[in-house]
């Protein structure tokens, strides 16, 4: 079982990321050439109204003592008043958050399944054209930015061959289905309108797979390398000795040693997943909350971007934090050492 001393630790380790993270982005955000204010009243405005302007967004004091009034804020569940929107951020993330994770969790599903099933293949047949062929598809992922795979599958899946559409999450004759969770697809199949299901799976492949490329990619290198290392070992050789099929050592002895490193690679891929749906919404024009921040940086909209920023860094290090604790369940080792 997992001591409360182990839980103690990976909690407070959360809480030490996510203040330093509020600091980083803090600064940063607050050192960035421009005026947000001058932004918000345009380039004709007189001194009085910037001046006015400035004292209303609070950015007249000293850059510590904002700092301060945003974590106060903070603290109570207030994330601040967006400067581009005039509307309570902590509002808008939740109202945009809904449709990032669906893009999140249907990438992550397909880099996780394709990713292991690449793997798998790969190892079991080292050295042979399926190898190569698996590791070329793995390096061209690993190597080819986000933004330029994104472009290319726009022209070709929806401009050269009109498969996929190019932007949106339903169609637009579609009525959005009775808001529940806010995921489409888990919507649309609560009030039974499988014509919405349809169409929110249709919308997504695109922008999902090209979000999972890279991360399909990743794992299957993982899984490849650990499949080798574990088809190598005596009790596997022992295994063929004794004449067990090959589809049994391979998906019930060797894989599921295989996968373990992939726990942690897994929870490391949600985290990307979440950072890489900036640059995939941007280029599908998928209104989640990527959209939103590039929306809130071009406008200096530092409670958004600083609101989006901390979410995203909190999942991130919550997602880590429960890796370590399902790591600390399968390996009691790591478990004793993290104890210490």
């Amino acid at each position: 079982m997992i001591s409360m001393h182990f839980l103690l630790k990976r909690l407070l380790h959360l809480v030490l990321v996510f203040f330093g993270v509020s600091v980083v982005t803090f600064c940063i955000s607050h050192v960035i050439p421009g005026d947000p204010a001058r932004m918000l009243v345009g380039p004709h405005a007189s001194p009085e109204t910037l001046a006015a302007a400035r004292a209303s967004l609070g950015l007249d004091q000293p850059i510590w003592t904002q700092y301060i009034q945003y974590m106060t804020g903070l603290f109570h569940g207030d994330m601040g008043l967006s400067i581009r929107t005039q509307m309570p951020v902590a509002g808008e993330l939740a109202r945009y958050f809904p449709a990032t994770l669906e893009l999140t969790l249907a990438a992550m599903v397909i880099a996780v399944a394709a990713g292991i099933v690449l793997g798998v293949v790969s190892a079991v047949h080292r050295d042979t054209w399926v190898d190569h062929v698996s590791r070329v598809i793995s390096l061209v992922g690993v190597s080819m930015p986000l933004f330029w795979s994104g472009v290319i599958a726009l022209i070709l899946f929806y401009k050269v061959f009109p498969i996929f559409p190019a932007s949106g999450r339903l169609d637009p004759f579609l009525a959005v289905p009775p808001h529940v969770t806010g995921l489409y697809i888990i919507d649309g199949l609560i009030a039974g309108q499988m014509d919405v299901v349809l169409s929110a799976i249709h919308h997504l492949i695109l922008p999902a797979v090209c979000l999972a490329y890279v991360q399909l990619a990743i794992i299957a290198r993982q899984v490849r390398s650990s499949m080798i290392d574990v088809l190598e070992q005596d009790y596997i050789r022992t295994a063929r000795a004794c004449g067990i099929p090959r589809k049994t050592i391979i998906y019930k002895y060797a894989l599921k040693n295989a996968l373990i490193p992939t726990v942690t690679l897994t929870g490391l891929t949600i985290g990307e997943l979440l950072g890489g749906a900036v640059i995939t919404e941007t280029i599908f024009a998928w209104p989640g909350m990527g959209k939103y921040v590039m929306d809130s940086i071009s406008f200096l909209d530092f409670p958004a971007i600083m609101g989006f920023t901390l979410v995203i860094s909190f999942g991130y290090v919550l997602i880590n934090t429960a890796v370590d604790i399902v790591y600390g369940i399968l390996n009691p080792q790591i478990r004793e050492e993290g104890e210490k």
